[in-house]
């Protein structure tokens, strides 16, 4: 019986979420990783903001993936790009292609932002914190225009563009679109102090 349960917990057949470890305890509480064969909950979690942090990874990265002008409401479409990258994952890494993403959205994601505070007419730049859910919202945000790039009017497809994206976010490449930009803006911030 207990086989049968393990069985049903995997993602698109294959992951096992189990077995997935997040190595950043800032975002853990808002990477959920409980399982679903198909990353699709129909709208359940959308109701409040912070409701989001109970959606599964995956099923963010894939409804991120699909606010571009050409994805634009197309999940299955969607959910085959993210299935066929992570299988493009496995064979590149040999690691749970769950725990990539994770590792890619602790390491796409900023620490530090600005904000405008406004003294007696002058915007100043302030450095401030940035909240966990901002960081992988933004994180998640990062990759996907990653992505959008990277693929844009090229022979390479989508899935792989996605795979070298979170396979170089989860290395902390520095020559990561989202990494990069995570960098730039910390960068910003820095100077703001």
């Amino acid at each position: 019986m207990m086989s049968e349960q393990q069985e049903e917990r995997l993602l698109f057949n294959r992951w096992n979420m189990s077995e997935v470890r997040i190595h950043d305890p800032g975002i853990a509480r808002y990477v959920n990783l409980h399982s679903m064969i198909v990353p699709h909950s129909c709208g359940r979690y959308t109701r409040q903001e912070f409701n989001k942090g109970n959606m599964l990874i995956v099923e963010r990265l894939i409804n991120r993936l699909m606010q571009t002008e050409n994805n634009t409401g197309k999940k299955q479409l969607t959910i085959r790009i993210v299935r066929d990258a992570f299988d493009i994952i496995h064979k590149k890494t040999q690691k749970n292609p769950v725990e990539v993403l994770c590792d890619a959205v602790a390491n796409a994601g900023p620490r530090e932002e600005t904000v405008r505070l406004k003294y007696g007419g002058i915007n100043v730049p302030k450095s401030v914190d940035t909240a966990p859910i901002r960081r992988v919202n933004t994180a998640m945000a990062f990759i996907s225009a990653g992505v959008r790039n990277a693929s844009h009017k090229k022979k390479k497809s989508v899935a792989a563009c996605l795979a070298d994206e979170l396979i170089a976010a989860a290395n902390g490449d520095p020559k990561c679109y989202s990494v990069g930009k995570r960098e730039e803006k910390e960068r910003v911030a820095k100077s703001a102090r």
